[in-house]
């Protein structure tokens, strides 16, 4: 990919913002049971709105929106956040087995715990901390190549896989919806759900803009940063765990969704270029878009079923990393 001159990243940024909000009303609307413009314009508003349409509105449409926006802004900025760190640009939370390491603990958590409504997102954390860790330190071994990390986070996440699976096998009971958890999905997210992961990925969010010019240092080779007076060992743990916990978070209410993280950042570094302090952002914004679109399509093309999600962001995600692979095939991987 070529990055285009010709867009700015001030324009970026609206026409980004502008989508979201097009495609966040389109999630509000579309569904099986549908609800007009002007209805949901009167309940934003405080207007006059029927039972039914805010029934639909409030108990379906928000927690199942709010969840999307939150999953794709969060897992979109733990993709770059990884990708900048790890230098790596394969590398996702579902590519690199973070996801399912927050898999692994929310399910852990929940046949041990079942009742505690704020420690799945806490397990999740802690999950997918412990599987960056291991990267972290794969990464850091001697002519480990970028394909090396990518190849044991599969492993990892075949590995942790298995574990769920188990967990599941021997007691079906550990997680309601644990098939559509297994392949992420939003259908049956409540607002009660999303309190506690939405505060932590508010203040991950804003932990990782804030601390955005430092991934800009550390792209200038670990000397550079070194002789700027960076701790680059400890920055760049503290970044992977701010990763972790953006992931962990979406992973503990979204299950196990996947390539928002490999896809978004590609994209926003296409328009924008290698800054963070823009790609960042963006990528929460066209992350969050993402997801909504992605749900939003997974509602009606196959209606009157449903697919969950994670199965659409597979379909297209899969094709993107393999041409990611062909991209970085001469050497560039190593």
């Amino acid at each position: 990919m070529r990055r285009s001159g010709s867009l700015k990243a001030p324009f970026v940024a609206v026409a980004s913002v502008a989508v979201l909000a097009a495609v966040t009303a389109a999630g509000f609307l579309a569904g099986s049971s549908s609800v007009s413009l002007g209805d949901l314009l009167a309940w934003a508003t405080g207007g006059d709105v029927s039972a039914a349409a805010k029934s639909i509105l409030v108990n379906v449409r928000l927690p199942r929106v709010l969840a999307a926006l939150l999953a794709g802004g969060a897992l979109a900025v733990a993709g770059a956040i990884i990708q900048a760190v790890l230098d790596n640009p394969l590398a996702s939370p579902n590519i690199i087995g973070i996801n399912s390491g927050a898999g692994l603990f929310v399910l852990v958590a929940a046949s041990v715990f079942p009742q505690v409504l704020w420690l799945p997102p806490l397990a999740a954390f802690l999950g997918a901390l412990v599987t960056a860790l291991v990267i972290f330190g794969i990464s850091l071994g001697a002519n480990t190549s970028r394909l090396t990390v990518v190849l044991a986070g599969i492993a990892i996440t075949t590995v942790f896989g298995a574990g769920m699976n188990t967990i599941l096998i021997v007691n079906p009971d550990a997680y309601i919806g644990s098939s559509t958890f297994l392949v992420g999905g939003l259908a049956g997210v409540l607002m009660d759900d999303l309190l506690w992961p939405a505060v932590y990925i508010a203040a991950g969010l804003a932990a990782a803009l804030f601390a955005a010019g430092k991934l800009n240092i550390m792209a200038l080779g670990d000397d550079t940063a070194h002789a700027l007076g960076m701790n680059v060992g400890a920055c760049r743990l503290a970044m992977l765990g701010l990763a972790a916990v953006l992931a962990g978070a979406a992973v503990s209410f979204a299950g196990l969704l996947g390539f928002a993280g490999l896809i978004i950042p590609h994209l926003v570094r296409f328009f924008v270029g290698h800054d963070n302090r823009m790609v960042l952002p963006l990528s929460a914004v066209a992350g969050a878009a993402f997801v909504v679109v992605c749900d939003l399509l997974a509602r009606v093309l196959f209606a009157p079923y449903e697919v969950p999600v994670g199965i659409l962001m597979a379909f297209l995600g899969g094709p993107f990393f393999i041409y990611l692979i062909l991209k970085n095939r001469r050497g560039s991987l190593e």
